[in-house]
């Protein structure tokens, strides 16, 4: 299930064994490598500047600004998604009175998420979160403001849109979430990609069952890049 969790560490340890046998008089000393650094989001959809999506429900219309110039990652993920038509048919399977209102799950029980038709597998994304004052953004690592960290960017106001995610960081893929109430205790943990700007009396009425009748990309003024 993907709801409010922390993440764990896993740590790899590779043993390396050593042939003793010299062929030479002076033993040559062994050349470190340095590990590859992998870009967490590559291969990921990225949208840089701000777009607006009509989210057409069974208890009426919500529209939402999603934020790319502050979580690319995020937005790109959410704007492929709406574009695909993901998210027509599908419920909002969760509800909690007062904190948030969550739906984008094709299995319709917080189990699922998008699964890519090229690689038949769950495309998941990056935690991301762009601290105040900070140039550039993180990914996978949690940033708890209560832990010294300044708050992020793009907050947990009441209207927040932000993605689900189970215990790992990096496994939102699908399911997002609104916020129902000001939630400042989830920034930093939770990835926010954009808000409400109309229809805030409807995210109110939604309940558990409700329906996702049709999400459309309504404006946006640089396209979603690979």
């Amino acid at each position: 299930m993907r709801h409010l969790w922390l993440s764990s560490v896993l740590v790899a340890v590779l043993l390396v064994g050593c042939n003793t046998t010299q062929t030479s008089s002076e033993a040559k000393p062994s050349e470190a490598t340095a590990p590859a650094v992998v870009d967490p989001t590559q291969g990921l959809s990225k949208f840089t500047s701000k777009a607006t999506v009509n989210l057409e429900t069974s208890k009426g219309t919500i529209i939402l600004e999603v934020d790319g110039e502050n979580a690319p990652v995020s937005a790109g993920n959410f704007i492929d998604l709406v574009k695909r038509g993901f998210y027509n048919g599908l419920s909002f399977h969760r509800v909690v009175p007062g904190f948030v209102i969550q739906g984008g799950d094709p299995n319709g029980n917080g189990t699922g998420g998008f699964i890519d038709p090229v690689t038949k597998k769950e495309r998941t994304i990056p935690l991301e979160i762009k601290l105040t004052g900070a140039k550039d953004i993180l990914y996978g690592q949690i940033a708890d403001p209560n832990l010294g960290n300044p708050p992020p960017v793009i907050r947990h106001n009441k209207g927040a849109l932000a993605w689900a995610r189970s215990s790992d960081p990096n496994s939102a893929s699908s399911q997002f979430y609104i916020t129902l109430a000001d939630t400042s205790n989830l920034d930093g943990a939770y990835a926010v990609f954009g808000r409400v700007v109309s229809g805030t009396e409807v995210v109110e009425k939604i309940a558990m069952g409700d329906t996702i009748v049709k999400a459309t990309l309504l404006e946006t003024s640089v396209p979603a890049t690979p």
